[in-house]
């Protein structure tokens, strides 16, 4: 996979951000987003270890309309010459022109299937999951979970974990599937912890998170926890003073940040610093696992 070949390990930069260092606690940022310029962070992760377990057939997968993951199946099957499909929520959307998200997809040469909202749902369930593979006319195809989380994935984000070995006392990432925190907590070293800012309300990701690492390891791995207060609303969600703070963040430490997960996760880190949840002389290292789309 020459064309999918990654900057490992990813970066680790210190920020000095007052609102921080006035606690005596330490920024640091894992620079995720620089792995790859198509395949950005964890996405990289995720999909390469599929990728691989597919050999040379048709990748199906599922998302929404502004997915991320749709995004990176799509550019992946460009650069390795793999044909993709990509199983869209919404049949409504359908009929509408698409949105730049998707249209990025298509040009990418991924063939999008919409479904309507409750098969969608249903994904999982074996029977829905052939009705969608035989519509969509993949029925040989390999299939990747949303968000492209499975004991694959969670084992290629393990790696994640080791290349932070005492570098952090906590390393805290944004969940939407909770793939890379099943993987990250599981390869952090003895006194570290895992942090996930869950971007979805809804309070499902502990189980989810859980049954990925019993799937990849046997069994719970790690010292993780969830804060699932800073969803503001739910996945896509971006009201106006999570705007601000992102693009107040960008300026300061001139690094681009990613709305719909990084913004989140550096949000819930300010104001959980601001509560006293760190002790002085802890260093936190927030996974950075997107850039902006545009």
């Amino acid at each position: 996979m020459t064309d999918l070949r990654p900057r490992l390990p990813s970066p680790l930069q210190e920020v000095a951000d007052d609102r921080f260092a006035r606690h005596g606690v330490r920024l640091l940022l894992k620079r995720d987003d620089l792995i790859h310029p198509e395949l950005i962070g964890n996405k990289w992760r995720k999909l390469v270890p599929n990728l691989t377990a597919a050999d040379g057939r048709t990748v199906l997968t599922f998302g929404g309309a502004w997915s991320n993951h749709l995004r990176a199946t799509a550019a992946a099957g460009r650069l390795l010459g793999l044909r993709t499909v990509g199983v869209v929520r919404g049949d409504e959307l359908a009929d509408r022109p698409l949105n730049p998200s998707l249209a990025r997809c298509a040009a990418d040469g991924m063939r999008l299937h919409f479904v309507d909202r409750a098969t969608y749902r249903r994904k999982t369930d074996p029977e829905t999951l052939a009705s969608v593979l035989r519509a969509a006319g993949a029925e040989r195809a390999y299939v990747v979970p949303e968000g492209g989380s499975n004991a694959l994935a969670v084992g290629g984000c393990r790696v994640l974990g080791e290349e932070l070995r005492g570098r952090a006392d906590v390393v805290a990432v944004a969940c939407g599937t909770g793939g890379t925190l099943a993987g990250l907590a599981a390869g952090l070293g003895p006194g570290q912890r895992a942090l996930g800012i869950p971007v979805l309300k809804g309070g499902f990701l502990e189980d989810e998170i859980q049954a990925l690492q019993e799937a990849a390891f046997g069994g719970r791995r790690g010292d993780w926890r969830l804060d699932d207060r800073f969803h503001f609303g739910g996945y896509a969600r971006v009201p106006a003073g999570l705007e601000a703070f992102a693009e107040d963040f960008a300026r300061r430490h001139v690094v681009p940040v990613e709305r719909l997960y990084v913004a989140k996760l550096l949000y819930g880190l300010v104001a959980l610093v601001e509560e006293g949840a760190f002790p002085r002389g802890t260093t936190v290292a927030a996974v950075v696992t997107g850039r902006p789309f545009g």
